[in-house]
């Protein structure tokens, strides 16, 4: 059976990866491409619930913030990825 990664595990492999307030649950793990340093990975549909859950959100508000941001929120080569299952 396969564990979540904590968020200990994340600072451990890469110290420098970001992450997106407020989503630690939507965390699915580290994506990992050659030649760089893992990134935080998220659940993107998970973040979408959060925002109408937590905010009060419609879905198309939360879609529209999710994209403008938080994925539009580019802060260097350490910017966690969003995945869409």
């Amino acid at each position: 059976m396969l564990t979540k990664i904590t968020i200990e595990e994340i600072s451990d492999l890469n110290p420098d990866a970001m992450m997106a307030d407020g989503f630690d649950e939507a965390i699915l793990g580290m994506c990992v491409q050659f030649g760089t340093s893992p990134l935080v990975a998220y659940d993107y549909e998970k973040c979408i619930n959060i925002l109408m859950k937590r905010d009060g959100m419609t879905k198309l508000e939360a879609v529209d913030f999710m994209e403008f941001n938080v994925i539009g929120a580019y802060v260097g080569l350490n910017t966690p990825v969003f995945i869409m299952l």
